[in-house]
């Protein structure tokens, strides 16, 4: 089971009104650094976080970390990020996400089954996302592109 579906519950659609959005730049510190602060930051719980790669004053590189969370983990987070990274400040702002219900569905391929994963709008079905640590098993353990076990699981669900 992935850590999404362990930690969220996101079977029913719902507005999560108190979340935080934090954003760091970072245009000092080793990008070593950057995939351990990641796994750290998602070890404690938050929601999501990626890096933007970003130009800052005298055109130099750097990288915009963004970080959403429950507003119960700001402290945490905070905490985690001024100890962890080179920045002197981090900017937040509170943020309202309207996340679709979801539920999985297995797929038979020739290969083996792949769980997809489906967004619910009320009860209608407006998404479905194949779950891409099955598709990448299948493949390896089939010698086939991760590619064509997606194409295969695309076509029966558009069947």
């Amino acid at each position: 089971m992935n850590r999404s579906k362990q930690l969220f519950n996101h079977e029913r659609e719902h507005i999560d009104s108190d979340m935080i959005k934090i954003e760091v730049n970072l245009d000092d510190m080793p990008a070593e650094w950057l995939g351990e602060l990641m796994d750290r930051l998602l070890a404690i719980g938050v929601n999501d976080v990626y890096y933007t790669p970003i130009y800052m004053k005298k055109n130099r590189p750097a990288v915009l970390l963004s970080v959403l969370l429950s507003k119960h983990l700001l402290d945490k987070v905070k905490r985690l990020i001024f100890t962890e990274t080179t920045t002197f400040g981090i900017r937040y702002s509170p943020w309202t996400v309207h996340r679709l219900g979801r539920k999985f569905k297995t797929v038979e391929t020739k290969w083996g089954p792949v769980s997809v994963k489906q967004a619910l709008l009320g009860n209608q079905v407006v998404q479905e996302s194949p779950e891409f640590e099955d598709c990448r098993q299948i493949a390896e353990k089939a010698g086939v592109p991760v590619k064509a076990v997606y194409q295969a699981v695309w076509k029966i669900l558009n069947d």
